[in-house]
């Protein structure tokens, strides 16, 4: 039985990947690729890393993967999944993790929902998902990530107390996350103060979107709600 059939985030590939990276996702996804066990089973994330992990981690939508390596390796001792659609970010995601030697994070170059129908309930200490595609015509608003039926998904896959960390550039979906997010019983936001999501923490890296928006004149929003 395959994956539910989902509006996807965009496209697949873009321009064809130069040799350098085209060599890079030929040699090292299989070392670091994750594969969905058969339907009707939950994924065993303790048995994707060599050594035991005290937390796991999840990240839907990794662009090129400046956060995601960040992330890894700075906190060595977690696990983390991490999805991403576009073939061409996976690429860069793995020359970014091999700088980092960063051995501690397995990739799925599919939709991140599905990743999520297979994890066991509980076992997320923390999921970002930043920039996600807008969708910023109102007849695609449905294809965005952030809306109720993902958040049922997270909040099963979160235990109760960790973060679900969002960012995005764009007024509209901020908005929009804000009110799917304040409407789900399960997560509440931890903002006391504008600056609380005006700013990034310390352990919030930047990324070339949110570069790209401060060059453009966005205010990108940062946003942490945490499970209940």
């Amino acid at each position: 039985m395959e994956p539910t059939r989902r509006h996807l985030h965009g496209r697949r590939q873009g321009r064809p990947l130069r040799d350098g990276l085209k060599r890079l996702f030929e040699t090292e996804l299989a070392e670091r690729a994750l594969t969905l066990p058969e339907a009707g089973r939950p994924l065993d994330p303790a048995s994707l890393f060599a050594a035991p992990r005290a937390d796991l981690w999840l990240e839907i939508g990794f662009g090129g993967g400046e956060h995601l390596s960040w992330q890894a390796a700075a906190n060595p001792e977690v696990g983390f999944l991490a999805a991403e659609i576009f073939l061409n970010g996976v690429a860069k995601a793995l020359r970014s993790l091999r700088e980092a030697a960063a051995d501690n994070v397995r990739l799925y170059t599919g939709d991140g929902r599905d990743l999520l129908d297979r994890l066991p309930p509980g076992c997320l200490g923390r999921a970002f998902v930043l920039f996600p595609d807008p969708w910023p015509k109102a007849r695609h608003n449905k294809r965005r990530i952030v809306q109720g039926e993902t958040l049922d998904r997270l909040a099963a896959a979160l235990r109760p107390g960790a973060e679900l960390r969002l960012a995005t550039d764009d007024p509209d979906y901020a908005a929009w996350m804000l009110v799917q997010l304040d409407r789900h019983p399960d997560f509440a936001w931890t903002a006391r103060r504008a600056a609380d999501w005006r700013r990034r923490p310390a352990d919030w890296p930047p990324t070339r979107y949110e570069e790209k928006a401060l060059a453009a004149g966005r205010a990108p929003a940062f946003l942490i709600w945490r499970r209940r």
